[in-house]
């Protein structure tokens, strides 16, 4: 997937995947997953899709401050 946030392509066909989190088991209509990816450049963003019930209802990328990595790391156990 590829998106435009303030000017900048975040695509995770060309980023690192670094972690992925996954909630529920596969057909869950409440599971998710949220990968953390990391461009060439050195932004993080994280690529979220769940089920019609999950709090991801909608595939869509979210981009990440540096600063926040590290908690976002921390909250998903790694």
């Amino acid at each position: 997937m590829k998106k435009i946030i303030c000017k900048v392509e975040y695509d995770t066909e060309t980023a690192e995947l670094v972690a992925k989190f996954t909630s529920g088991e596969m057909g869950d209509p409440a599971g998710y997953e949220e990968s953390l990816y990391k461009t060439a450049d050195g932004k993080y963003f994280i690529y979220v899709n769940g089920g019609a019930e999950s709090i991801y209802p909608e595939e869509n990328i979210k981009r990440l401050a540096q600063t926040k990595v590290n908690e976002w790391k921390a909250a998903h156990g790694f």
